[in-house]
C-alpha cells in the first residue's frame, strides 16, 4: 500500500531538481522541482555541482526546502546540476487530519487483510489481541498484541522493536589548509593538510573564476598530508580539492592558496653614486613593483642616514657621519609586498672629501 505523506511516483528514481541561482552568499537557496518545493531526506542524498565540481555534502546543511553552504557562492559561479538520491518528503500530515475520505476506495481490501503474505487472521489473538481501541489509539502497538511477538523479513525472524545494523557510512576526506599558502606561477610543490587522505589522491586548484587546474605530481605522506606541484600561471585566489581513489571529494572551504608575482625591483642593483661626505646626501629613490614596505636586510646604512619606506618606492635621505675621509657602505634593501613575498637587492654608496673636509694633514 502507498506510504502517506511520500512521492510515491518517485520510489527508486534519482529526482533531477531546479538548478538555482547563487548571490554572493552561503545561503539558503531553495531547492525546487519544477518550481515546486522540494524536500530531500538528508544532506547525503543531494549530489550538488558547482562549476564543474560536486559538492561535499559535508560542505552544506539542509533545512526543509533550503541548502546553506559553508561558504559564500559567487554570484558568477554555475549550479551545474542537483540530482536527489532519494524520495522527496511531503509535509508530514498533523495528527487526525487523516480519515477516510481521504483514502481511495477499496484502497484497503479484505484480501489483502486475509494475504498470507501479510497479517493473517491466525496471527492475530481477537480475544486479546488489535481491537478498535488499538487501532484508533495514538500510542504503539505493543509486541504483547501480536500472537507470536515477531516477524519475518527474508525468511528471517525479527523482533519487534529492534534495530538495523551493518548499515555502512562513507568517509569524506576534508581539507583544512596548505603550506606555503602563496606562492608564485613558477612550479611550486606545497603540503596539502586536512584528513582521511587515501594513497593517492587527486588533487585540483580552483580559481575563484571556476578554472580548475590538476596537480603536476601528488605524493602521499599520510592520512593528514599529502604534497602537491603545481604550475598555475594565472595569478588569483585558489580553493583546493582532494578526491581520493573512492571517488569521494572535499574541497577547502575557502581560497586558501595565494598564487602572487614577487616585488619586481626597478631600480639596478649596485653602485648608486659617490657622494660628497660633509653635504646632505642628494634623494635617492629605490623603486620595487608591488611592494608595500622596504626594509634593510644586511650591512649597515651610513649613520646619519634614514630609509623612508613607502608604496612601490623608499628613498634614502639625510647626512652621513660616519666618516671623515673616502669610504664605500655597502647595504641590502629587501622589499616586501601585500602578500609576504620578498626580493632582495644590493646597493653601496660611495663617499668623497676635498683637502680640509676630512683626514688631518701635518
Amino acid at each position: 500500500m502507498a506510504y502517506v505523506g511520500r512521492g510515491v511516483g518517485q520510489l527508486s528514481e534519482v529526482t533531477n531538481l531546479d538548478v538555482m541561482t547563487f548571490s554572493d552568499s552561503a545561503g539558503p537557496y531553495n531547492l525546487r522541482e519544477a518550481g515546486v518545493a522540494f524536500v530531500p531526506p538528508n544532506a547525503a542524498s543531494l549530489v550538488i555541482a558547482i562549476d564543474g565540481v560536486i559538492q561535499s555534502p559535508n560542505s552544506f546543511t539542509i533545512s526543509a526546502d533550503t541548502v546553506t553552504f559553508d561558504s559564500t557562492i559567487a554570484a558568477t559561479s554555475t549550479n551545474n546540476f542537483i540530482y536527489c538520491l532519494s524520495t522527496g518528503l511531503i509535509t508530514v500530515p498533523g495528527a487526525g487530519t487523516v480519515d477516510t475520505s481521504q483514502l481511495a476506495d477499496q484502497a484497503v481490501t479484505n484480501a489483502k487483510v486475509n494475504n498470507s503474505a501479510a497479517v493473517a487472521y491466525s496471527k492475530l489473538n481477537l480475544t486479546d489481541g488489535i481491537v478498535n481501541a488499538d487501532l484508533n489509539s495514538s500510542a504503539a502497538i505493543a509486541n504483547s498484541k501480536l500472537a507470536n511477538s515477531s516477524i519475518s523479513i527474508n525468511g528471517s525472524s525479527v523482533s519487534l522493536g529492534g534495530s538495523l545494523t551493518g548499515i555502512g557510512t562513507e568517509t569524506y576526506p576534508t581539507v583544512t589548509g596548505v603550506t606555503p599558502s602563496v606562492i608564485t606561477n613558477a612550479q611550486t610543490t606545497v603540503t596539502v593538510a586536512g584528513t582521511n587522505f587515501v594513497s593517492v589522491p587527486t588533487v585540483q586548484a580552483i580559481n575563484s573564476t571556476g578554472a580548475i587546474t590538476s596537480a603536476d605530481s601528488v605524493s602521499y605522506t599520510s592520512a593528514t598530508a599529502v604534497d602537491a606541484t603545481f604550475t598555475l600561471p594565472t595569478d588569483g585566489l585558489y580553493y583546493i580539492r582532494v578526491e581520493n581513489n573512492d571517488g569521494l571529494a572535499a574541497r577547502s572551504s575557502t581560497a586558501i592558496l595565494n598564487v602572487s608575482d614577487e616585488p619586481a625591483w626597478v631600480t639596478a642593483s649596485g653602485s648608486l653614486g659617490t657622494f660628497a661626505g660633509a653635504s646632505a646626501l642628494p634623494t635617492q629613490t629605490l623603486t620595487c613593483t608591488d611592494a608595500t614596505s622596504f626594509a634593510i636586510q644586511s650591512g649597515t646604512l651610513t649613520a646619519g642616514l634614514t630609509l623612508n619606506t613607502g608604496v612601490g618606492s623608499a628613498t634614502i635621505t639625510g647626512t652621513q657621519s660616519a666618516h671623515s675621509s673616502a669610504a664605500t657602505d655597502t647595504f641590502t634593501v629587501r622589499a616586501t609586498d601585500a602578500q609576504g613575498q620578498t626580493s632582495d637587492r644590493e646597493f653601496s654608496i660611495s663617499w668623497s672629501f676635498t683637502i680640509g673636509q676630512g683626514g688631518q694633514f701635518n
